[in-house]
Formats: C-alpha cells, structure tokens, sequence
C-alpha cells in the first residue's frame, strides 16, 4: 500500500497540488505573476484527487494503513505550502478525514522542526510582502 500511495502521489497529487504552489508561493517570490487560469485549473483538479484521499482516509488514519509511512510523507512539502501560504487550504480543510489526517501529520515532533524551516526559508518573506 505505501508502494500504491506514493504513486498516487506522484501521477495525481504532485501534478496538480505543484502547479498551485509554484503559481500562488514561488511566483511572488521570484517576482513574476501568478497564473490564475493555471491556478483554476489546478484546483480543479487536485478537488477531484482529494476526493479519492478522503475515501480512503475515512477508513484509514494513513494512507497505507494504520501505521505514518513514506506514502504520508511524501505529500507533507506541497500540502505544507498550500496550508500555509496560499488561499486554498479549504481544499483539504473541507474534508473531514484529510483535515484529520493533516493534523496527524502535523502533530509529529520531527514535521514540526521541518515546518519552521519552510517557514523561515519560504514562507517568511511571502508573509512580509504582504
């Protein structure tokens, strides 16, 4: 199952959910102009992925079973980023199992170190800009 999952991740979540950030975080970073209809579009897409997570989550705690493996660990950089810098973490705050299974991710003591050091490498100066 960690095999299926991270693949999942790979050919459905990484496309979409890459596209949303690299629109919405690293564009104003850089200097250049988010893409709204890119943005739309990926939305759109990652909407009709996280419908599947959520089916699996509801029966679930993790993606691969009962135990936190790569396959959740894969999908902590990307979701981070949409969570916390962008505009669309109702995506997965609307959902009752993945926002679940967010908040157990984020409760780890290691994802935590990792999510200040996004912090301050990434999302500091998006925070400022604004």
């Amino acid at each position: 199952m960690v095999d299926v999952w991270t693949e999942v991740e790979a050919q459905q979540y990484h496309p979409a959910i890459s596209h949303i950030v690299r629109q919405c975080v690293i564009m104003p970073l850089i200097g250049g102009v988010r893409d709204q209809a890119v943005v739309d579009e990926n939305v759109g897409k990652l909407g009709k992925v996280l419908d599947v997570y959520e089916a699996r989550l509801s029966s679930s705690p993790y993606l691969a079973g009962d135990f936190f493996s790569l396959a959740d660990l894969a999908h902590f950089a990307f979701t981070y980023c949409v969570m916390t810098g962008t505009e669309y973490a109702s995506l997965l705050e609307s959902r009752p199992s993945i926002r679940a299974w967010w908040g157990r991710i984020m409760d780890r003591p290691a994802v935590m170190k990792v999510a200040a050091l996004i912090d301050l490498a990434l999302l500091k100066p998006l925070w400022s800009a604004k």
